[in-house]
């Protein structure tokens, strides 16, 4: 699976995510206007065929009106130190790989 981090996480989080996940991109990299929408990154990540990872819960509501994909890994621990988050998605590995082969479920709330 391939992870798109929205802008509210930590550009850092690339490098420390890429050894445990196939493909980890930053929204800011993606070539997209920054500020990007909301409606362009989901636009961006369903082309893509990218997850978004996200504390944001805009895109949980886009899932509800849109379905998916793109599918959603929504953070919601609050405010986390960029090593924090990087322990939580890889300790959620499990939960995410579940999350991909999910034809049902198109997001994970991981708490």
């Amino acid at each position: 699976m391939k992870l798109l981090l929205d802008a509210n996480l930590s550009w850092r989080l690339v490098k420390r995510l890429s050894t445990d996940f196939l493909l980890v991109e930053h929204v800011t990299r993606t070539g997209l206007a920054i500020p990007a929408s909301d409606q362009e990154i989901w636009n961006w990540a369903r082309t893509n065929e990218y997850y978004i990872v996200t504390n944001d819960e805009d895109f949980s509501n886009l899932l509800i009106l849109r379905g998916f994909p793109p599918k959603i890994i929504f953070i919601r621990r609050g405010n986390q130190t960029t090593e924090q988050v990087a322990a939580l998605l890889v300790a959620s590995r499990n939960e995410i790989e579940s999350l991909d082969k999910s034809e049902h479920h198109g997001l994970l709330e991981i708490y």
